[in-house]
């Protein structure tokens, strides 16, 4: 049992050893790797950040129905009543008609000549009742609802819901999909650049120390304490190639918010995204780091067992 475990410490220390011999051919194979890593874990956030900018849209999307002066404080109650029932809804929100007036006069404080208008006139705005649904899709069954012979006669004009939300959600989703394919496709290319550079890699590695290795195995060595260390090596590519993509990574975010000043670009919430990364920081750190070593360590493999074989018999 002590014996295998020297074993074990003595291939990590070499393939350790043949990572500083092998520098420069490491640093093009971490390259891609690292390119690949970043693009990974910057899909992630960037696919989280547009989630979240569906939901605060959503969150601000309802429909309201614009009630008559006539309709009585009883008719109000029922209506409302029935509205929280239906279960495409979320949360019924009535405004009387001071109420309405006063949101009205906040939503458009900026508009003097409005303001002015509406002083000199009796309060014009309805009551109204906002409507959220528990998700967009749904609006057309709430509008249906609402425009029910019964319930029309309530209303003074006819209900209405932001479209502009809902452009902006379809920007999203729109933004969010091409995101995604652009993403895998990148992250494909690299992906199978990242194996056949660490297959070169691992090729010339074994091409140039051909004799050593053919020395160690006429003395006794097993295959893989011959094999072991390519693969250490590889793994390293992998480790340090995850903590260099984190670094990336994070040095974005802090030039966007320092050195940009940036809160946002167009659809893409800066502030956001990187309080998403810091909130997850260590869990996307294992997930670079498990990507990291399975890309390297898969690769090399493969290219040991491709590429470095022996006359003599396996030990």
């Amino acid at each position: 049992m002590r014996t295998k475990i020297t074993t074990f410490f003595r291939i990590i220390r070499t393939g350790i050893v043949n990572f500083g011999r092998n520098l420069w051919l490491a640093i093009a194979a971490m390259a891609i790797m690292i390119i690949t890593l970043t693009i990974i874990l910057f899909s992630l956030i960037v696919n989280a950040t547009f989630n979240d900018t569906v939901r605060q849209i959503t969150s601000k999307i309802d429909v309201s129905v614009f009630l008559s002066d006539a309709i009585t404080p009883q008719q109000t109650q029922q209506l409302i009543q029935e509205l929280k029932a239906l279960p495409t809804v979320k949360r019924v929100q009535y405004l009387d008609k001071q109420q309405a007036l006063q949101a009205y006069e906040s939503e458009n404080a900026g508009n003097t000549s409005l303001q002015q208008a509406i002083d000199e006139t009796n309060n014009p705005i309805p009551a109204t009742i906002h409507i959220t649904p528990n998700n967009i899709s749904q609006i057309d069954e709430i509008r249906d609802y609402i425009n029910k012979p019964s319930i029309a006669k309530l209303q003074s004009d006819p209900a209405q819901d932001n479209n502009e939300g809902r452009a902006a959600i379809d920007k999203v989703a729109h933004a969010t999909d091409i995101l995604r394919r652009v993403g895998i496709l990148a992250v494909a290319i690299f992906g199978i650049i990242s194996v056949l550079i660490i297959f070169n890699t691992i090729q010339m590695a074994i091409f140039n120390r051909r004799d050593e290795l053919q020395i160690m195995r006429l003395l006794g060595a097993s295959t893989w304490f011959i094999r072991g260390p390519f693969v250490v090596e590889s793994i390293v590519y992998g480790i340090l190639s995850a903590v260099a993509s984190m670094l990336i990574i994070n040095g974005i975010f802090v030039t966007a918010s320092s050195s940009l000043q940036a809160t946002s670009f167009g659809l893409l919430d800066i502030s956001y995204s990187q309080s998403y990364f810091q909130m997850y920081y260590w869990r996307f750190l294992i997930m670079q780091l498990t990507l990291g070593i399975l890309i390297g360590a898969a690769s090399s493999v493969i290219a040991t067992r491709r590429y470095l074989k022996f006359k003599t018999p396996k030990r």
